[in-house]
């Protein structure tokens, strides 16, 4: 049997993961990584590492008799997902935080952490699963709960990191999961899901923003595609690509935010046709097989966490770079999330959206 670390948040999926994998013979111990407590009482304390949840996981391991510990990682959240989220709104994008989490902290310092005390895995509750076809490098599949399904958040899990990665859930449904942790009476069977950024736990990123970084909150023009000034704007980060709601400002027809120009600190908007694009870059792509495409080829590509899958065609283009040229024209590709590429439901990889450039002949 393997020696396996489990990252508990102190939630069900990652009671239930150490429970299941305890039953099955493996020597099992649970960790919680404490990101984030905030830097004065404007900052409220992360729902994923306070005292509640921490109680919940330590709970959990004395049920089922394994050892616990809380790894203090504040600093790294700090340098690589607080920093990150913030810089990433200051030069007019709009981040994922989850993204850079996974990939900084669970999937590389927590990942490293476990394989320098002996562990031969690291678990999570997410969903999403990790096969190994006879002879073939590891793959990651969505979960077949698609409704919960994680995957898009660990496109950038390589075959290093897949190969010492166990991912439990990755079968089950959401439902069947409360109920194998109600059997087992576990204490985190009944607790409340989070939808929330974990480190602003009253999703106000505008406040968080407003305290973390004021100089990036300042207010500036609305211009049209015209170049006409219709309206000041409240500081860019209030914003992003593809909204309406909001603006405050009137027109005849409904206008769209289409480009935060930080260089000229203005917020441009347009009409629906102009908010739609067909063509957009990814930067700092990987894929999960380790294997850089030599010609274009065609997939679906997902632009957002919760978004339907489009068929696209990709075209390498530089470096860690791939034009995605989308079958049809969609709204809203916004800079800063991921463009994720699927293969149906294999993954095959992904990265940062760069840009965007209008469509041509948009019908929407």
């Amino acid at each position: 049997m393997a020696k396996i670390m489990v990252a508990m948040s102190g939630g069900v999926d990652s009671s239930l993961v150490t429970a299941l994998l305890h039953e099955q013979g493996h020597a099992v111990t649970g960790v919680t990584m404490h990101l984030w407590e905030g830097d004065d009482e404007g900052i409220y304390e992360s729902q994923c590492c306070s005292q509640e949840m921490v109680a919940g996981a330590r709970r959990v391991c004395a049920q089922l008799d394994v050892p616990y510990y809380v790894f203090n990682y504040q600093r790294e959240f700090r340098r690589h997902v607080i920093e990150y989220f913030l810089s990433e709104y200051a030069h007019g994008y709009t981040p994922n935080p989850c993204l850079a989490c996974n990939r900084d902290l669970k999937f590389r310092f927590l990942l490293e952490r476990a394989q320098a005390l002996g562990f031969d895995y690291l678990a999570t509750g997410h969903y999403a699963q990790i096969r190994k076809p006879d002879g073939q490098p590891y793959e990651l599949w969505r979960g077949v709960d698609h409704a919960k399904d994680q995957s898009y958040v660990l496109y950038m899990l390589q075959q290093h990191e897949l190969a010492r990665l166990q991912f439990p859930l990755g079968g089950m449904s959401k439902a069947e999961v409360r109920a194998l942790a109600r059997e087992r009476l576990l204490a985190t069977a009944d607790h409340p899901e989070s939808q929330d950024i974990c480190f602003i736990p009253d999703n106000d990123y505008r406040r968080f923003l407003r305290e973390e970084a004021p100089e990036s909150m300042l207010p500036g023009p609305i211009i049209d595609h015209d170049g006409q000034v219709v309206g000041q704007h409240k500081g860019l980060p209030y914003y992003t690509v593809g909204q309406r709601k909001g603006l405050g400002i009137t027109s005849p027809q409904p206008l769209f935010v289409t480009e935060l120009d930080t260089e000229r600190n203005a917020l441009i908007v347009g009409p629906a046709e102009a908010a739609t694009r067909h063509i957009f870059t990814i930067e700092q792509a990987k894929f999960g097989n380790g294997t850089w495409p030599d010609v274009p080829f065609t997939c679906q590509v997902q632009i957002r966490a919760h978004a339907t899958p489009v068929e696209a065609t990709i075209t390498p283009c530089g470096e860690q770079r791939l034009q995605v040229t989308f079958s049809k024209p969609q709204r809203a590709i916004t800079p800063g999330q991921a463009g994720v590429l699927y293969d149906g439901n294999r993954l095959l990889g992904g990265g940062r959206i760069a840009r965007s450039q209008p469509a041509e002949n948009s019908d929407l």
